[in-house]
């Protein structure tokens, strides 16, 4: 059965790579055979009444068959599941994915190799002032270096390595009030992780990521790619952690840990997938679109 599907981007984010991420999975879908239309999030519009949840759009929302949704909008994401529409990742895999708080907290509760995480109190008020009992903790639970990392964000731009007390109030006068962690530096994964990107109950490809000028690997701060074939033990730790979730498809990278084992670093509910392709050859597009289509002909 040919398929209506919709994809939708965030429409006030000017980076290429989020328009590109949807083309690359337009053209995907175009080759399945699927009648496909690219929406921006802010051309839809939820609206609530007593009895009706309604949108108002000049997009093509009648008779679709499913949804991809690569933005983080979860407000919308949960208007529209809740109207009746399918989407792929769900709103909730979206939303607990996005919050890395929320992310290592199921990981955790899986019993899934994650590193050693403090949680950040709620905060209201002066960050210096109100933290000063958690930071000591961090401190002594850690020593230096360690890593602050705040609970949203992308490209590993809002992670902080702090070596001193000065680098953690440079850090923290830099996140305000936003939620955010401690977490404890894995210094044998210096400059170096794995990203594995997992559709249904696969890993379609791999690459390592390495930099020698940065602690973070990603591409965007520097990092190098580089193919790499993933043992056995890393594709099934890679596609737990994406159905712990509740992903149907995902980023996952893992550090190497310090005895060889491999810790979750994060899992990326709309990881970008354009460098898999110029590393390795693989465009997982079309690997999702493949998963889409069974599971809605299902």
């Amino acid at each position: 059965m040919s398929l209506n599907g919709l994809i939708i981007y965030n429409g006030s984010l000017y980076s290429d790579k989020f328009i590109d991420y949807a083309n690359m999975l337009k053209e995907s879908a175009i080759k399945k055979g699927h009648t496909i239309h690219l929406v921006k999030n802010n051309e839809i519009h939820s609206l609530l009444k007593t009895n009706e949840l309604a949108l108002l759009s000049q997009s093509p929302l009648k008779s679709i068959d499913y949804i991809i949704f690569t933005d983080k909008d979860i407000y919308l994401a949960h208007h529209l599941e809740a109207m009746g529409y399918r989407l792929f990742n769900s709103a909730y895999a979206t939303e607990v994915s996005d919050d890395k708080i929320k992310s290592y907290q199921i990981l955790a509760k899986k019993k899934l190799p994650i590193p050693k995480t403090l949680i950040a109190p709620k905060n209201f008020i002066n960050p210096f002032e109100n933290n000063t009992k958690f930071l000591n903790h961090a401190i002594k639970s850690f020593n230096f270096p360690f890593v602050i990392k705040e609970a949203f964000g992308s490209f590993g731009e809002q992670v902080y390595l702090v070596h001193n007390k000065s680098d953690v109030e440079n850090a923290l006068d830099k996140i305000g009030y936003r939620p955010f962690m401690c977490q404890e530096f894995i210094t044998s994964s210096y400059g170096r992780d794995i990203r594995l990107q997992v559709v249904g109950d696969d890993v379609i490809t791999t690459m390592k990521r390495s930099s020698e000028v940065d602690f973070r690997a990603n591409i965007t701060s520097g990092g190098k790619m580089d193919t790499y074939l993933p043992s056995e033990a890393e594709k099934s730790l890679a596609i737990t952690a994406t159905k712990a979730l509740g992903l149907d498809f995902a980023g996952v990278d893992l550090l190497f840990g310090k005895n060889s084992e491999r810790v979750i670093c994060e899992v990326n509910s709309n990881a970008h997938i354009r460098n898999l392709l110029d590393c390795t050859g693989v465009n997982v597009a079309d690997s999702i679109i493949e998963y889409i289509d069974r599971e809605v002909n299902k």
